[in-house]
């Protein structure tokens, strides 16, 4: 079997407790001491290298933070040192070292095998090293969630598997159903959308602009506004590079070009300088010629046609009724209109979505309801055995008489809508089926079965916490169980039985008690005392393991308040003795 064991806790500026080292070993070890010499800071130091809530009122007075660390020796096969290793951690020799510090501003840090992590990580491990159970727990206990909890753990694949069936479809029918409802309750919003982006999409598609079609037109609306002045100074760029036909003594660019460039042709055979000059020239007189049939083309071509104008500055007033509503220009238009294309198949195909949604919602509650009877089944049949194996620990408890069961209920539903069918019969469902679960205790023949919130005292509560742990240490251990008081309520002969079944669930697991019962202690393999200085503080040397004649004065001291009593030191060896013999 894959096990870890806490070896050590070193304690420091925490509660009472200003130095302390808590050495553990497997097997049964009891915590005891006199009440507020700090016993419950082995608890609380325990919870916190497990990730539990920080609390800055636990830093003791005056010190500047309270720090945890903690030794576990793990089997690197085990969930926790697996995880741990994959968040960076280092097992020191199959040892994993815990620490935490809490400053008395409130922060928190936690560190894992030497590397600093979320404390949330120290959680995660908890459920894999540690049980805890206090005051606090058995309280959760009383808890319908938290019995259905503890039933489903204990039935094991029998439900964990079906369950997890159920969880996605649950899951899935809680989209289905918000989606079903954004759809219909927005469906006025949606219809008012749809219309909106129709007429958009119909004024541009009446209007059918062309990619840069705007600018296109501002360009020919500015030429033709002005197309007597572009007439006028293309005509006369021309005549000043051509000559003008009718001024025959004017002088025009391209005759005098033409001249310089014969003037140098001439002589251009004497000097390659101005052979060059001349062929510059003449690619002159070329481009004057190309721009002058350019210029005489551009006059000729151009439209100076008023009803043209008038055309192109309606084009264009309609454009501009699309770019105020749609777009900066032409081109974003016609992206939105793409777009809002796209939204309005979305917005036109919600009918036929409710439809699809509608039928996968129905197929949901179908297999939520098959899965749900099959986890109620699998729920009925665990709780049988679990109730008989629990019943069977309290006998052991000095509770001969005492019995345990579970009632697994559904409730009815009105609305059909709303539920799943199981058993023939609408019933409401949530995220764990459609079970109620509670545990119900029957202390005495002839009692009626009640919850044990109700059925239960404080020391039959912690019987019956003792005696689930146990059963479920035959079924899903855990390698190491802490109990706080778990004795509280109980005396005389329950007490000793709580002694021995602690002791038989060390059999198989490490089990550390706080407890103020000799008769618990008495049958711990090992036996801690935490003690107060004068100054009321626990300092390194307040945490001692007792053996031999110590481990009777501290019996003595818990029996009859008097370590030195004769009497009391006779009943704790009697108690030892008989630890020895009834395990």
């Amino acid at each position: 079997m894959v096990v870890s064991v806490l070896e050590e806790m070193r304690i420091r500026s925490l509660g009472v407790i200003d130095d302390a080292v808590v050495e553990l070993s497997p097997g049964f070890t009891a915590v005891t001491g006199e009440t507020g010499a700090g016993k419950t800071m082995v608890v609380t130091s325990l919870g916190l290298l497990l990730g539990g809530r920080a609390d800055p009122a636990l830093v003791r007075v005056g010190a500047k933070a309270a720090v945890v660390e903690g030794r576990i020796a793990v089997d690197r096969r085990s969930p926790a040192a697996v995880r741990a290793e994959e968040a960076g951690a280092e097992l020191d020799d199959g040892t994993l070292l815990v620490s935490r510090t809490l400053s008395a501003e409130g922060r928190s840090r936690a560190h894992l095998g030497g590397r600093s992590v979320p404390v949330g990580l120290l959680g995660e491990l908890a459920d894999d090293l540690v049980a805890v159970h206090g005051q606090t727990d058995q309280q959760g206990l009383l808890r319908p969630a938290r019995q259905r909890e503890a039933l489903d753990r204990y039935a094991g694949d029998a439900v964990a598997a079906p369950l997890a069936k159920y969880a996605d479809a649950h899951r899935r029918i809680k989209a289905v159903a918000a989606e079903l409802d954004e759809l219909s309750t927005r469906a006025r919003e949606r219809a008012q959308e749809a219309d909106l982006l129709r007429f958009g999409l119909d004024e541009v598609a009446a209007t059918e602009p062309l990619p840069g079609e705007d600018a296109e037109l501002a360009a020919e609306a500015e030429r033709l506004g002005h197309a007597e002045s572009l007439a006028s100074a293309a005509t006369a760029a021309h005549a000043a590079l051509a000559g003008d036909p009718e001024d025959p003594e004017g002088v025009e660019a391209s005759a005098l070009v033409a001249g310089a460039h014969r003037a140098l042709e001439a002589v251009r055979s004497h000097d390659p300088a101005l052979a060059a000059l001349a062929g510059r020239i003449g690619e002159i007189g070329i481009l004057i010629a190309d721009v002058a049939g350019e210029l005489a083309g551009y006059a000729g071509d151009l439209d100076a046609d008023p009803r043209r104008l008038a055309a192109v500055e309606e084009r264009r007033a309609a454009l501009t009724h699309l770019t105020r509503k749609y777009g900066e220009d032409i081109t974003a238009v016609l992206a939105w209109a793409e777009r809002s294309a796209e939204r309005l198949g979305e917005l036109e195909g919600d009918d036929e979505r409710i439809t699809e949604l509608t039928a996968e919602r129905d197929a949901l509650r179908a297999e939520l309801g098959a899965l749900a009877q099959e986890l109620s089944d699998a729920r009925a049949e665990a709780a049988g055995r679990f109730a008989e194996a629990v019943t069977a620990e309290l006998a052991e408890l000095a509770m001969p008489h005492a019995r345990v069961s579970f009632a697994i209920r559904q409730n009815a539903t009105d609305d059909e809508a709303a539920g799943i069918e199981v058993g023939g019969r609408a019933v409401t469902f949530g995220p764990h089926g459609a079970d109620d679960v509670e545990l119900l205790l029957t202390p005495h023949p002839g009692a009626q079965p009640r919850p044990i919130a109700k059925g239960a005292s404080g020391g039959e509560l912690s019987r019956v916490m003792l005696a689930v742990e146990v059963v479920f240490a035959g079924s899903d251990p855990v390698p190491t169980y802490l109990f706080d008081e778990v004795d509280a309520g109980v005396g005389g002969r329950a007490a000793v039985e709580v002694g021995r079944r602690l002791a038989r669930l060390a059999r198989t697991a490490q089990v550390v008690v706080v407890t103020h019962l000799p008769q618990v202690a008495a049958f711990a393999d090992r036996h801690l005392v935490v003690e107060k200085t004068h100054e009321g503080s626990v300092t390194r040397s307040g945490v001692k393991a007792m053996e031999g004649e110590d481990r009777v004065r501290e019996l003595s001291r818990m029996l009859a308040g008097q370590e030195d009593s004769q009497l009391a030191r006779a009943h704790a060896e009697e108690l030892l003795e008989a630890a020895r013999a009834g395990r």
